[in-house]
């Protein structure tokens, strides 16, 4: 079917106009009175003819491109292993502080038992775990299985420009 001008506008289409106005104002090709001009007559435009009209001096933009490569998230296993260290690093702390704060409390109670070991020693052991096994439980990065976890949306995944 073969674009028609005089077919009428719908509230998309003058929507759509206007969103691609505001992108040619702030990419400055448009002054402020050109915009406001232009935006008066894309909200009273009715039909698609007086629409294309008013974006005809301008290029064409895809707002469903991706600007820039570099917003595509990364899975957690390309995460550096700084960030790692430095959660491993907080762990530890937080351990090692709690323990010498029940173990001063248990030195100052002057009981025989040494009772601070039933929180200090599974506390110690998990980390010692995650330690060892950490990194290679998450390998995969994925929350579960058919998981789109680290992906933005795009065409076939319920993203802008599918039907």
């Amino acid at each position: 079917m073969a674009f028609d001008p005089n077919i009428r506008a719908s509230d998309a289409d003058r929507d759509k106009t206007v969103t691609l106005l505001r992108e040619h104002l702030a990419a400055g090709r448009l002054t402020s009175e050109e915009f406001d001009e232009r935006l008066e007559a894309a909200l009273s435009a009715k039909t698609l003819g007086e629409l294309d009209r008013l974006m005809a001096d301008l290029p064409g933009i895809d707002l469903y491109r991706l600007p820039d490569s570099k917003l595509v998230r990364q899975p957690m296993q390309a995460q550096p292993r700084r960030r790692r260290s430095e959660a491993r690093r907080a762990a530890w702390g937080s351990w090692f502080t709690v323990s010498l704060v029940l173990f001063v409390v248990w030195a100052l109670s002057g009981h025989g038992y040494i009772w601070p070991l039933w929180v200090s020693g599974p506390w110690a052991a998990i980390l010692i775990g995650d330690w060892v096994f950490g990194s290679r439980s998450r390998g995969s990065g994925q929350l579960g299985r058919g998981s789109d976890h680290g992906q933005l949306p795009g065409p076939g995944r319920g993203g802008p420009g599918d039907p």
